[in-house]
């Protein structure tokens, strides 16, 4: 996928409006006047503001509107702040007001936040990690990041976050990918699914499939999605035994892979199966399977 240009500064100028709107007086003077040490490169303040937003200024939703939101994608396409709270918006607000002159300094900076970091501050800083300054250099935290066993850290890396589908190589992207399945979060929320799909992933995930099948587990309907497009012959049989013993929702799943396979059985197959395809989707199929 392209890499958008970020602009920290008209990001930071977002989250303030939003924040001033919905913030006290008392608690705008808070955060500005720590936003003003912080721009004035004292690490100490960053680190004591970040540790005490959600104290000063609570955990509320952002609510933002179709507006609001629509003014987030035009500061940094594929920004999707809208289960965004008032404490993550204004720790992400801190951290862009940092100076950033050099990679090696900003990164090194953040990365003492990540290594102190409790559940609710990773989260703030995995889920902003597309709008920071010097992108590129942050994929290594990213992929680090994955090795989490929370699963809401996972979440804010995975889910509605555009920097692992810009920034991942292919190898760290389909173990992204193959953990949402390990870990049963959705894979629907993950930005750049179907560009990112690649053979090796559909592999990877039919041998995962095999796995859960020879344990007698259920394989999300969900796996198919990235199958599909680069299915063999093997991988068309898997599907279509998928097609012949699956419940409904996974025999749907299995006709939308194949709806988007170019294999030459694959047309017949979804003849075969009897199902109407139309106005199905894979977002339907996602809130079928995680109800």
């Amino acid at each position: 996928m392209s890499v958008p240009d970020v602009n920290p500064a008209a990001i930071a100028d977002v989250l303030t409006r939003w924040l001033s709107t919905r913030i006290a007086t008392d608690q705008s003077r808070w955060l500005r006047d720590r936003i003003q040490a912080v721009s004035d490169g004292d690490k100490k303040a960053l680190f004591l503001a970040f540790g005490l937003v959600s104290r000063k200024l609570g955990k509320a939703d952002l609510a933002l509107s179709v507006e609001e939101l629509t003014q987030a994608e035009s500061a940094r396409i594929g920004w999707n702040p809208a289960a965004w709270t008032i404490d993550q918006a204004a720790r992400t607000l801190l951290l862009l007001s940092f100076p950033a002159p050099d990679a090696a300094t900003w990164v090194a900076t953040l990365d003492q936040l990540f290594a102190a970091g409790e559940m609710h501050e990773l989260i703030a800083l995995y889920q902003s990690l597309p709008l920071f300054p010097h992108q590129s250099s942050h994929a290594l935290r990213c992929a680090e990041g994955m090795r989490t066993n929370i699963t809401a850290v996972f979440q804010a890396i995975a889910h509605h976050n555009p920097f692992p589908s810009e920034q991942l190589n292919d190898d760290q992207w389909n173990q992204l990918v193959l953990k949402c399945l390990f870990v049963g979060v959705a894979l629907d929320p993950v930005v750049g699914l179907d560009a990112r799909a690649n053979a090796p992933l559909a592999k990877m995930l039919t041998d995962f499939a095999h796995e859960r099948w020879a344990a007698g587990r259920a394989v999300s309907p969900e796996l198919w999605r990235c199958v599909g497009p680069y299915a063999d012959d093997a991988m068309v049989s898997d599907l279509e035994k998928v097609l012949k013993t699956g419940s409904e929702i996974e025999r749907q799943a299995a006709s939308l892979a194949l709806k988007n396979c170019r294999h030459s059985r694959s047309a017949t197959l979804i003849n075969e199966s009897g199902l109407h395809l139309s106005g199905l989707h894979w977002s339907l199929i996602a809130a079928q399977s995680y109800n």
